[in-house]
């Protein structure tokens, strides 16, 4: 069909039928269900997204294209999708800036619903690099905003595949942190019940990362579960694949799991063969479908259609393989009302050599702090600093052998300690490394007659904090590693603009991880481009 017919027909769809809000998908244990009539829901899905890929790094130089704000490319491919079936599409990042009434419209009206990365390629938590700070929140609460008044709008996921070998699962606790933060969120602004979850590889992690995000308190636990996984292969079974091991392992969950992607490819076309066992008896009384990887043909060769220079989009060989392995399915589920679920929580994972997240969250990003904790300063940064200066100074600052000026900014995922101000900007956290500097010189140096220059980079000012303010600094202490309990509400507005770093510019700042007296803390700050309790159990 011609773009301009389709264009036409979905247009004239749209404007004869009255617009279609989706029968909502809420969660009752470890099971999706249509809120209204209380159908069990097994995700059809496909990962919808162009030439982006979004495996727990973040990256300076990646720009990202939304699938959800080009109502041609809908147009074009909606009904593709609609042939193979599809019930959900998950997309990576989506710009919260953008008006996305259209396109999801159009997925509604033919059935859709969307599950949303929170992040993108310039912010989010970084495996390497991790930390959960007032400039990611925004994003991922853009994020929230813009997609949460759509019915067809499923829930979010807060990372994906961040943590993925042992040495860097001290992650894991940042991300915790923000499906902690992101389910608060939801909550606070009265939106609709939206669950927020995590999106996992297949690596030997899986049941410690598995059990982490499942235990303790309630309120910092997923909400449902992603896993990415690609172990069924050509035409292989359900033994040899893993997939019984997996179901079995999974059996106990208390949330729904489901297939974030899968779809093994060896070279040439896929046969699909693992979707008759995926949809069939031995799995639908674990799994809740799954989301195959992936629509758009790119150079790792996992599309199922083609986008030539005309724009016209061709099915490949995987197109019409899935469509018919997934005509032949009719995943059996329960009834909504009589579903009594009995899977209880996972018990956390003990920290070992192999598992190193704590417990222990970081605090919640909180801007009114942070305005709080600049006040009281007496030297601040320039406004205009740049990041290169915020990396130079973070370098010498954050050393502990030229002393200790970074306790109230570092967080440690590993030992649980976290400075009070660890998840401010890092123009604010910047700042508070130089007052430290500047009062340690001030005592202890009066040779240096100009501690608060920095080469220009930083400018006094006279510290005010009042009130409530005064409370927050008092309860952080002078080292910054205090308690803060009471603290303002937040404003959304933050001391440091975290859209002043250029798009172009490097946009990850490191703070070199030091042993720094009793704290041993390795911490790191993310500067981004962008502006920016749970799913009820029934």
């Amino acid at each position: 069909m011609k773009l301009g017919s389709t264009l036409a027909a979905v247009a004239t769809l749209v404007g004869v039928c009255a617009a279609v809000d989706l029968d909502p998908i809420v969660i009752k244990g470890s099971k999706f269900f249509y809120e209204t009539n209380g159908t069990q829901f097994f995700m059809k899905g496909v990962a919808y997204q162009q030439e982006y890929a979004n495996n727990g790094s973040v990256s300076s130089d990646i720009n990202y294209i939304d699938p959800l704000a080009d109502t041609t490319i809908c147009a074009r491919d909606i009904p593709l999708l609609a042939q193979l079936q599809t019930n959900t599409i998950r997309v990576y990042a989506i710009d919260p800036t953008k008006n996305h009434d259209q396109c999801m419209q159009m997925l509604a009206d033919a059935g859709i619903y969307v599950i949303a990365d929170l992040g993108e390629p310039k912010n989010s938590i970084n495996r390497d690099t991790p930390a959960w700070n007032q400039v990611i929140y925004q994003r991922y609460t853009a994020v929230v905003d813009n997609l949460s008044k759509y019915t067809n709008t499923l829930g979010f996921f807060a990372g994906n595949e961040v943590t993925n070998q042992a040495n860097n699962t001290e992650a894991s606790a940042f991300v915790k942190a923000a499906v902690r933060d992101i389910k608060a969120y939801i909550v606070q602004k009265e939106y609709r019940p939206l669950g927020v979850g995590y999106a996992t590889n297949d690596d030997e992690q899986r049941t410690d990362l598995a059990r982490y995000f499942n235990c303790g308190d309630p309120s910092a636990s997923i909400d449902f579960w992603g896993y990415n996984i690609y172990s069924w292969c050509e035409r292989s079974n359900y033994e040899a694949s893993h997939y019984e091991e997996r179901t079995q392992e999974f059996s106990t969950y208390n949330v729904p799991c489901f297939f974030a992607e899968y779809g093994c490819n060896t070279g040439g076309s896929r046969p699909f063969t693992e979707v008759a066992a995926l949809y069939g008896d031995n799995m639908t009384e674990v799994w809740s479908g799954g989301i195959v990887y992936m629509y758009f043909q790119e150079a790792n060769d996992y599309g199922l259609v083609t986008v030539g220079s005309d724009d016209r989009a061709t099915k490949l060989a995987d197109f019409t393989a899935l469509s018919t392995q997934l005509a032949r399915v009719t995943p059996t589920g329960v009834a909504m009302s009589a579903y009594s679920p009995t899977n209880r929580p996972q018990a956390c994972p003990e920290q070992d050599d192999a598992w190193s997240a704590s417990e222990r969250l970081p605090p919640s990003p909180n801007n009114a702090v942070c305005s709080c904790m600049v006040q009281s300063l007496n030297c601040t940064a320039n406004s205009d600093i740049s990041d290169e200066e915020m990396q130079t100074n973070f370098d010498y600052l954050c050393d502990p052998t030229n002393g200790d000026y970074c306790s109230g900014i570092l967080g440690n995922g590993t030992d649980g300690v976290y400075g009070a101000y660890s998840m401010c900007t890092p123009e604010e956290r910047i700042s508070w490394a130089f007052n430290a500097f500047f009062m340690d010189q001030t005592r202890n140096n009066p040779q240096n007659t100009d501690p608060c220059n920095f080469r220009g980079a930083a400018r006094k000012q006279t510290a005010r904090a009042n009130g409530n303010c005064r409370n927050v600094v008092n309860q952080a202490g002078d080292s910054g590693t205090g308690v803060i309990t009471g603290a303002p509400a937040a404003t959304g507005v933050s001391s440091g603009d975290p859209s002043s770093s250029s798009e172009g510019a490097a946009n990850t700042l490191t703070v070199p991880g030091f042993h720094a007296g009793m704290l041993q803390m390795a911490a790191y700050v993310t500067v981004a481009a962008f502006i920016g309790a749970a799913m009820v159990l029934l």
